[in-house]
């Protein structure tokens, strides 16, 4: 039985790039690349003729940027998986980014294979950082003061197991992998990260990353 392409548009101001995306990957078997914008208005335009599964999306761009074209795309189809792609000096907008929903950051100089795997990741539920972004963003928090008082508000309505979960889900770890370590079954973990995205009103598990490391509950490095 056939299985439908993930559906993909590329967003970049640089032509090269888009079309090199495009050619990258439309060679994949399970990938197609729908359509292509130089902008973000035509970004937003296109997301919603042609209701792509995966948005590539430039960070920079003329007359509207991806982090405002990325809000407007989800306001209108939050099902749409937005990953970012950035340069080494763009790492700064990685908090503006997962705030307005993007699934991840993903370097412009990946490899076809990257790219495809990215997108597949994005599509199945899992968000994607590259190394370089993910420490970028663990420096800022490591530099952040957090008033205890401020921690304890923030995550006093999840349980003690949901606060453990919260901390294993800022470790990048799957749910198979939470399961293993605090020895439940793969399904309560999946019940314990649905409550925490509810309790928090958080979209997916970048953002409770995020709000595990503001809070203080989990410390780069430790």
């Amino acid at each position: 039985m056939s299985t439908m392409p993930i559906r993909v548009l590329v967003v970049d101001d640089q032509r090269m790039l888009r079309e090199s995306f495009a050619v990258l990957l439309n060679v994949q078997p399970d990938i197609e690349v729908v359509g292509e914008a130089s902008n973000g208005e035509e970004a937003v335009r296109q997301a919603r003729d042609l209701s792509p599964d995966v948005i590539m999306m430039d960070v920079r761009m003329p007359i509207l940027d991806g982090l405002k074209a990325t809000r407007r795309i989800l306001a209108h189809d939050p099902g749409i998986k937005v990953l970012m792609l950035t340069t080494f000096d763009e790492d700064e907008y990685v908090h503006e980014a997962i705030r307005a929903g993007a699934k991840g950051f993903l370097l412009k100089d990946s490899s076809a294979h990257q790219l495809a795997d990215a997108i597949r990741t994005t599509v199945s539920g899992g968000a994607v950082l590259a190394p370089s972004v993910t420490n970028r963003l663990m420096e800022d928090f490591s530099q952040r003061s957090v008033a205890p008082a401020l921690s304890s508000a923030r995550l006093a309505s999840l349980t003690n197991q949901e606060v453990r979960v919260l901390g294993l889900i800022a470790r990048g770890m799957s749910n198979a992998e939470i399961a293993g370590h605090l020895t439940v079954g793969e399904q309560t973990v999946k019940t314990h990260v649905s409550r925490i995205l509810t309790k928090l009103n958080l979209r997916d598990r970048t953002q409770a990353a995020v709000v595990a490391y503001e809070t203080g509950l989990v410390i780069p490095g430790r």
